[in-house]
C-alpha cells in the first residue's frame, strides 16, 4: 500500500485535477485506489459530482462517528471516494481536538487494516497549513507536490521544503516528489522554473511532466477524469506517464491483480 498526499501549501497549483486523474490512471490498470478529499472547499466533490450531507462525508470521520471504509463511495470509474463537505473546516478551529487529530487518519488507516490490503490511497490536502493538511501528512509515504511552471514556483517550493522539513521532526522523514503542471515544452520561463528546481531538489523533481491541455479543462468541465473524457488525448499519456515513472521508482506499490 502506498498512501500519497497532493499537497502544495500555494493554492491554484492543480492539486485537485492530480489526484484526480492520478486516480484514475491507477482505476485503468485494474486497481481500486481509495481517493480522500480533505479540502474543505471540496473541489474534488464537486469534480466527481457528490453531494453528500455532512455525516457522509469526510467529517464524520473526523468527528468520530464514521469509519473511513463507512464513508467510501464506489465511482462509475473504478474508484473508492471519500467526499468532503465545508463543515470540514471545523476540524481545524477546534482546539481540543487538535492532537487527536493529529494522527487520526494515520491511525484508521492502520486500524482498518488498509495497509494490509494493498490499496493505494491518495489524499487532495487543503493548501491551508493547519491539522488536515498536517493529518494528511502524517498518514503519507509520499508527499506528491505539483508545482506550476512560474517564475514564483521556487520560491513556494522552498518555503514548503521548510515547512516539510518542520514536520518531519515530528512524525519521520517522508518522501517527497515535485510534479511540474502546466508545463509548456521549449517556453523559456518554463524551462528556466524547470531547471531552478532540478537544481535546488536534486532526485526529487518527476520527469514526467502534465502538459497545458485544454481537454484537461474540458474534462473538469463535464465532471470527469481526462481517461474518461477523451483517452486518446495527449493529457491521457501524461497521466500514464507519471503512473509508470511512480511505479518503476518504487514510489507507488499496487497490489498484485
Amino acid at each position: 500500500m502506498t498512501v500519497i498526499a497532493v499537497f502544495n501549501q500555494k493554492g491554484g497549483v492543480g492539486k485537485t485535477t492530480i489526484a484526480a486523474n492520478l486516480a484514475a490512471a491507477i482505476a485503468k490498470n485494474g486497481v481500486e485506489p481509495l481517493v480522500i478529499d480533505l479540502d474543505p472547499q471540496a473541489h474534488l466533490t464537486a469534480l466527481w459530482q457528490q453531494r453528500p450531507k455532512s455525516p457522509a462525508s469526510i467529517s464524520s470521520f473526523y468527528k468520530g462517528q464514521s469509519s473511513l471504509l463507512d464513508l467510501a463511495v464506489s465511482l462509475n470509474d473504478g474508484i473508492r471516494f471519500i467526499p468532503a463537505h465545508l463543515e470540514l473546516a471545523r476540524v481545524d478551529v477546534i482546539p481540543s481536538r487538535q492532537q487527536a487529530n493529529l494522527r487520526r487518519l494515520k491511525q484508521a488507516i492502520e486500524a482498518e487494516m488498509l495497509e494490509q490490503s494493498g490499496i493505494p490511497i491518495i489524499i487532495d490536502c487543503s493548501p491551508a497549513l493547519g491539522i488536515l493538511s498536517f493529518s494528511a501528512l502524517f498518514a503519507a509515504d509520499l508527499v506528491l507536490i505539483p508545482v506550476a511552471a512560474e517564475y514564483l514556483a521556487l520560491n513556494g517550493a522552498q518555503i514548503l521544503s521548510r515547512t516539510l522539513a518542520g514536520l518531519e521532526k515530528l512524525s519521520g522523514p517522508k518522501e517527497r516528489r515535485y510534479l511540474i503542471n502546466r508545463y509548456i515544452p521549449g517556453r523559456g520561463t518554463v524551462e528556466n522554473v524547470t531547471e531552478e528546481l532540478e537544481n535546488h531538489f536534486p532526485g526529487q523533481v518527476l520527469k514526467a511532466r502534465i502538459r497545458e491541455h485544454e481537454s484537461l479543462v474540458e474534462a473538469i468541465g463535464w465532471g470527469a477524469d481526462i481517461f474518461s473524457f477523451d483517452p486518446n488525448a495527449a493529457a491521457s499519456d501524461d497521466f500514464s506517464y507519471l503512473l509508470d515513472e511512480l511505479l518503476e521508482s518504487g514510489q507507488l506499490v499496487l497490489p498484485h491483480r
